[in-house]
């Protein structure tokens, strides 16, 4: 089953019984804040939702554990419980830090053993995906340095409500120089009316297909902090 039909089931589903306030406030990078969201109670986004705010609170950081439920996972990929109360699929092996926001779950990373390559996730404060990324491409958000958008598709489509940016970045905050960095920026309404962000980050210079499937499969195997999920599968 294709991520677009279960959300396409789950958000009806969710409809029933989930009243949503989408009156969000969140991540979004400020000032300095290249790349974490920060979360404001007003809002002010950077690569996903409003993000975190400066100095940057000492995250935690610890090594993940699999969950073992659910259907098989592409080669290389664990499906993880995360203390957050979602579920999502990521690499084997990498380490898992947080930060906490002032709107919706903790911001959550999860890092390769090198550091080059992340994967973060978090809640949006914005009304709408498409609300979000017009506030974190104003000139009102700061970004991250040499940014540089590549594209922003809108991909609302059948009971799924999202939009990708793909951009590059000479640096990001907080994370290690490998020259440029590619990323995929994805905000969407998730089974429990909410609105979140999914990023994959990674070096530019190896290629851009390997964030695509680190964002993809994460995606595929989201389930939000409401619970219950049908088991997730691959296109």
């Amino acid at each position: 089953m294709s991520r677009r039909l279960v959300w396409s089931v789950l958000v009806g589903a969710a409809a029933v019984g989930v009243a949503v306030s989408l009156v969000l406030t969140l991540v979004v990078g400020s000032g300095d804040d290249k790349d974490e969201p920060s979360v404001a109670a007003s809002a002010t986004p950077t690569s996903g939702v409003s993000q975190q705010s400066d100095p940057e609170p000492a995250p935690t950081e610890e090594t993940v554990s699999p969950s073992v439920t659910g259907p098989e996972l592409p080669a290389g990929y664990e499906e993880y419980e995360d203390a957050e109360g979602f579920r999502i699929a990521i690499p084997e092996g990498w380490s898992r830090s947080t930060v906490d926001s002032q709107f919706g779950i903790a911001v959550v990373n999860y890092r390769s053993a090198d550091s080059e390559r992340r994967l973060q996730v978090y809640q949006v404060a914005e009304e709408s995906p498409d609300a979000s990324f017009e506030l974190y491409l104003s000139e009102a958000t700061a970004k991250p340095d040499g940014f540089q958008q590549l594209s922003l598709q809108n991909l609302d489509d059948a009971g799924f409500t999202g939009s990708r940016l793909e951009y590059l970045a000479d640096s990001i905050r907080g994370e290690p120089d490998i020259g440029t960095w590619h990323v995929y920026d994805e905000r969407f309404v998730a089974l429990d009316g909410n609105i979140y962000a999914i990023a994959a980050y990674g070096p530019d210079a190896d290629g851009r297909d390997d964030e695509l499937e680190l964002l993809t499969t994460a995606l595929d195997w989201f389930c939000p902090p409401i619970g219950s999920c049908d088991p997730a599968s691959v296109d």
